[in-house]
């Protein structure tokens, strides 16, 4: 009996995550809106960062919030944002970890072959105008 194999899947790239910034940027920009953008590999780790100079402070911190709690649930944060209110079942999942979660639409995870590679964070805007910035830089670049 041979083991089953499974193909490798490309990781996310920088080439790939400079792509989903100027893709972020241009959806952003056609909207009117000032944001900032994150995007994280598969271990969480910083592959790219851009705030437009006109975007709130904290967007840089919410975008990155976003990602990181997509990318630890395999989950759009658009589709989260009921599990944590009173008596949904991630209730007492934002203050349980060290590390923040933020549960606001605009964090999106990154799927390659059906594989999560990373997460794309968008912060500065309406959170469904975050949400669908962050679809948008995903097609244009990942395709789906």
């Amino acid at each position: 009996m041979t083991a089953p194999t499974t193909a490798p899947v490309l990781p996310l790239t920088t080439d790939d995550a400079d792509a989903l910034l100027a893709a972020a940027r241009r959806a952003a920009d056609e909207q009117g809106v000032r944001v900032a953008v994150t995007v994280l590999d598969a271990g969480g780790h910083l592959l790219a960062f851009r705030r437009d100079d006109r975007a709130v402070l904290i967007a840089g911190e919410t975008s990155t919030r976003k990602a990181f709690t997509a990318l630890q649930l395999d989950a759009p944060t658009a589709d989260l944002v009921d599990a944590v209110q009173p008596g949904g079942p991630f209730h007492t999942l934002p203050t349980a970890l060290d590390r923040p979660l933020l549960f606001i639409a605009g964090g999106v995870p990154l799927h390659r072959d059906g594989r999560l590679v990373g997460a794309i964070g968008v912060g500065g805007g309406a959170p469904e105008q975050d949400h669908g910035i962050a679809l948008t830089a995903i097609r244009a670049v990942l395709g789906g």
